[in-house]
């Protein structure tokens, strides 16, 4: 149904997609997701020419839409889109807003236009708000005309930008229903969305924008289940990180607990978790302080506010060794303190170094 090789699109020296190539069947949804500025809504606004892109091709059924002799407002009455901002004409019913399209640019008759714009609302659950204005309505049941108007015109795709993204949270669920309802009658769908439960149950495919390009993509259960790159997992987990480097045995261990405090009164995180997290460090620097002087350290945080747990990862260069295993360097009241604050504690080999990862107890 759509077919986009390697497309591109800059805004002056900003490169906004980079080599972006992806097909959509029919009946497929496709959830695109990623962090703030990525290139999401860009990529959208290409596809139906809203953007024009400054390289690669877009096929839609069939049709290169790129080439000058495509009749591109024929090809857009087979894919509507539906913005953040609703753009219903404010001084036109709910009524008008449905049949202006099907009379202007389907030839339809006033009273079948009509006839089907009733049924439409119906499936959006706003027949009475028919003869009502916009600014009557709520910002949930504007999203819901703007979808019917796009139903309206009978599209065998739809493109939706973030299409809840300026509602109250409670005016949510009310366009995310009307949505799964259309993807269960299988319309083929193309939507960004910060929604990430709802793109998970609701698509065929998600697509992991980041940087411009296409970073990951699969199920929802290989993205949100199984990521396979990091830049994935950390959106995903909604991770939240903090790396500190040690260069030398005459490390500021006041100025690292003053960055740890900081960073856990970002993340708002318990005082018991604070006071453990610092515990934690604080012990096993006693063990890291022996090497210091041939290592190098770095100590990684990292709390998901999805599973709302730290993780710290201690990373040493130096010959293959873990230290908490050492049974010349064990001091055993320090392991039985940093075994109280930890549910787990794993040791690896990555890259020529060693990596001790250590997951906090919640609290």
């Amino acid at each position: 149904m759509i077919k986009i090789d390697h497309l591109s699109k800059s805004f002056g020296t900003l490169e906004v997609l980079k080599d972006v190539t992806v097909e959509i069947k029919a009946g497929e949804v496709i959830s695109i997701i990623g962090p703030s500025g990525t290139g999401k809504s860009t990529f959208l606004r290409c596809i139906n020419l809203l953007d024009r892109p400054d390289g690669g091709s877009i096929s839609i059924d069939g049709v290169d839409i790129l080439n000058p002799k495509t009749d591109v407002p024929k090809v857009r009455q087979k894919m509507n889109m539906v913005f953040q901002s609703f753009n219903l004409f404010s001084h036109l019913s709910v009524m008008d807003n449905l049949t202006l399209g099907p009379i202007k640019l389907l030839g339809m008759s006033k009273q079948d236009a009509e006839r089907k714009s009733i049924d439409l609302l119906k499936v959006v659950g706003l027949a009475e708000k028919a003869e009502s204005y916009p600014d009557e309505l709520s910002g949930g049941q504007k999203q819901r005309v703007a979808i019917a108007r796009c139903m309206a015109m009978d599209p065998k795709i739809i493109l939706l930008d973030e299409p809840t993204s300026s509602l109250d949270p409670t005016m949510v669920s009310e366009v995310l229903s009307v949505i799964r309802r259309l993807a269960k009658d299988g319309m083929t769908m193309a939507i960004v969305t910060h929604e990430m439960d709802f793109a998970r149950d609701v698509s065929n495919r998600v697509l992991y924008m980041d940087e411009g390009v296409i970073y990951e993509e699969g199920t929802p259960e290989q993205i949100f289940v199984h990521p396979q790159k990091e830049k994935t997992r950390t959106f995903i987990n909604r991770i939240r990180s903090f790396t500190y480097h040690i260069g030398s045995p005459d490390y500021d261990l006041y100025a690292l607990n003053a960055e740890i405090k900081t960073f856990c009164e970002k993340q708002i995180l318990p005082v018991k978790t604070r006071q453990n997290l610092i515990l934690l460090v604080e012990e096993m620097l006693q063990y890291f302080n022996l090497i210091l002087s041939t290592s190098l350290l770095d100590i990684h945080l990292a709390y998901s506010e999805k599973k709302e747990s730290m993780e710290v990862v201690f990373e040493s260069t130096g010959a293959a060794m873990n230290l908490l295993d050492n049974k010349q360097l064990l001091e055993k009241s320090g392991l039985t303190r940093i075994r109280n604050v930890t549910d787990s504690i794993d040791y690896c080999r990555l890259n020529n170094k060693n990596r001790l990862t250590l997951i906090l107890k919640k609290h």
